[in-house]
Order: structure tokens, then sequence, then C-alpha cells
């Protein structure tokens, strides 16, 4: 039972396990075809039939072509109790989606002359062990710090616990966590490895230099300028979360509620709860560059290179990341996108600036893959088909 949440944790606000299968589901040789002129709902729609019930959670679907929503539709229900609709009004944990709104709040500090990227950790927080004192600002946004993962620390002093009995840990915990502990997992700077415990880390960096709590930060410098005025950093008996979805894991009885775990009160690598609305909105702000300027965004938009070699996934793969996004291309396709994957949410946010298109998917269930279900939104207006599979 604990080394079944626990990995939901590492993959909760990772998503590298997304990442990998999603490798492996399209894997096939792909051909480009000339583009339609127009994709009607009727064909989007069949993608998502499996989803369709009045009594089982589903998705929430988006689709922005040349800055308009084009595609706006929920599947299932938000939970089983209420087997209230999902809508575009639905929100949902974004588990990893999060961290490009954390590093937003970072590069709006930095807009500010708050803080620079190559300032350290132990520059903010003097009493972080001796080997964090290399680790920078930059170094956290990349993934490439070489911090402990928070989530094994944190498993390890409750062992043969059952998740429900683990109190849940916040980002201050998760800074005190790593304060305990005496060396990274390599020197920040050589290698890529995911890393939820510096977004933790960079939510309190925001706290410390805005003297506001994160939360608040988020909603006076993105979420209250943009009018989303749904979505929120969910902090439970502090705020509630209007329009809620409950994640769902699917056993053999069927559905379960599985909404939250250990690790779920995190908010910088994963507590954002937002709705198909309101990431509209979130679309249109990076493409119109309404908060950070097209230079200010750039360096979310440069891959890393660690000093060791290219970054890769734990299987070899090579990955390319920014701040905030990964930045692999589609097929040729410039593209800027992350998946979050959590106790009972899976989620997915997918932009091809130059192609003029973003497909977002919002999953309660964990049985679905959002990347690959809005890659196959996409591959409707970029053209692209499967090639027939070689024998």
């Amino acid at each position: 039972m604990v080394s079944k949440v626990r990995t939901s944790q590492l993959s909760r606000d990772s998503p590298v396990k997304t990442k990998l299968a999603s490798a492996l589901s399209f894997a096939l040789a792909w051909s480009a075809v000339s583009a339609p002129a127009q994709v009607s709902s009727s064909q989007i729609d069949p993608i998502f039939a499996s989803l369709k019930s009045p009594n089982a959670p589903g998705a929430a679907v988006l689709v922005v072509r040349n800055g308009r929503p084009v595609f706006r539709r929920g599947y299932g229900v938000t939970d089983l109790r209420t087997l209230h609709p999902i809508d575009a009004k639905t929100n949902f944990r974004l588990a990893s989606f999060t961290k490009q709104f954390t590093a937003a709040c970072i590069m709006l500090l930095a807009r500010d002359d708050k803080l620079h990227y190559d300032d350290h950790l132990t520059d903010f927080f003097p009493e972080f062990p001796a080997y964090g004192k290399p680790i920078t600002v930059r170094n956290l946004l990349n993934h490439i710090s070489g911090l402990p993962d928070y989530g094994e620390i944190l498993m390890k002093q409750y062992p043969d616990t059952p998740p429900e009995k683990i109190p849940q840990i916040l980002d201050a915990g998760v800074l005190k966590l790593l304060e305990q502990q005496t060396a990274g997992q390599f020197a920040p700077g050589t290698k890529w490895e995911y890393s939820n415990s510096g977004y933790a880390v960079l939510a309190m960096i925001v706290e410390k230099v805005s003297g506001k709590s994160f939360g608040q930060f988020l909603h006076e410098r993105i979420f209250a300028p943009l009018k989303m005025t749904n979505t929120l950093a969910y902090e439970k008996g502090k705020n509630e979360v209007p329009h809620r979805a409950f994640g769902h894991t699917k056993e053999k009885d069927g559905f379960h509620e599985t909404d939250q775990s250990p690790t779920s009160a995190v908010l910088g690598d994963g507590g954002i709860y937002s709705s198909l609305d309101d990431l509209a909105k979130w679309d249109r702000a990076l493409r119109e560059h309404t908060l950070l300027s097209e230079a200010e965004m750039q360096p979310a938009l440069t891959p890393v290179q660690p000093t060791e070699g290219p970054a890769k996934f734990p299987d070899g793969g090579t990955v390319s990341y920014g701040f905030g996004w990964f930045l692999d291309p589609y097929r040729g396709h410039k593209r800027m996108s992350h998946d979050g994957e959590t106790i009972g949410f899976r989620t997915t946010i997918q932009r091809f600036p130059e192609d003029k298109l973003t497909v977002i998917v919002l999953a309660n269930r964990t049985d679905v893959n959002p990347e690959e279900l809005a890659l196959k939104v996409v591959d409707l207006y970029l053209g692209t088909r499967a090639a027939a599979p070689q024998h």
C-alpha cells in the first residue's frame, strides 16, 4: 500500500513516467499529410468517447486555434457523490502542470529585480547545508539542482504506515526535510533529473522574497490580473476549490475516490486547481505576452544543457526542458508542453506557438493518458497521421 502511494507521489508531479509511456505509444513511423482546412467537433469528440458517462469520472478538453477557443467540452462527472457533470468551469488539480505557474512567479520577481537566476539557494536560506551552496535558482527551474527527492525521504520516515495515516507535508516542510540532508544526488548543473523538491523550494523562495504566501503571490500577480477568477493554490482549511473535481482511481470493483496523498498539500510542484475557462485566459496571456514579454519569456523556452552531456530521461532518451516547460518538438513542430500526474488526476497542456494551436486535457481519473489523447487532437489540426506499422 505504501509503495503504491509512493509511486503516485513520485509520478504525480512528475510527468517523466507519462512522457516515457507516450514515447512508446507513438513509436510508430509518422508521415505528414496536408493539414485540413478545418476540424469539426464531430472529429474531435470521438477521441474522448470512452469518457462519456453520467456516473463515472472523466475529463475536460479545450482546443484553442488561432487565438480562439474552438472546442470546449466536459465528459463524465466531478465526483461519485453528486454526479455533477464536468464542464468548462470544473476545477481540476493540475499536478505538475502547476510548475509553469511557479516558474512564472520566479520570472516576475526576476523582472522586478528582486532576485536573479544565478542567485544561490543559500542566499535565501543561509541555514541550508553546504551541499545547497552551489545550487542556483536557474538550477532549480531547470531540474539540474541535484536536490534529494522529498517524497522518498518522507516515505522512509513512515515505514509500513498506511498512506492515509501519514500527515500531509507542506512546502515549508519540504524545505525542512532537505535541510536535514547532508548531500545532494549529484553536483548541481551536471545532470538533469526531474525534481519536485526543486519546485517546492522555488515556492519558498517566492515567499521569502515577496513577503507574501505563495498562494497570495500567485493570486495577486497572475490569477487576478488575468481574471482567472476560479484558479487557486488549494490550502485545506484556508480556502475552498469552487466547482471542484475530485480525483479517482479505477479498481477491479469500479472507481474509488483517491483525491489526496501525503504530498498533495505541497503547492510549488503541483498544488494549483484550474478550469478550461481560466486556462484559456492563461493560454492567451502566454500568446500575447500579457504578463511577461517575449524577451522575458526566452529563458523559460531555452533548453537546459547540463555540463556532463544532454539532458536525458531515465531510459536514456533525450529531453528538452526550460523553466517549467518541456520543449521537445512533436513530429517536426515546435512545442512547449507539460503533463501532471497525481494520486487521482492526469493533466496535460500541449502548445504549438508557431501553429497557433493549444490543446488542454484535464482528467479526474488515472486510467487515461491525457497527452496521448491531446496529441490525437493535435494530429487532426497539424495534418499528421500514423503510418502503417512496419513488419
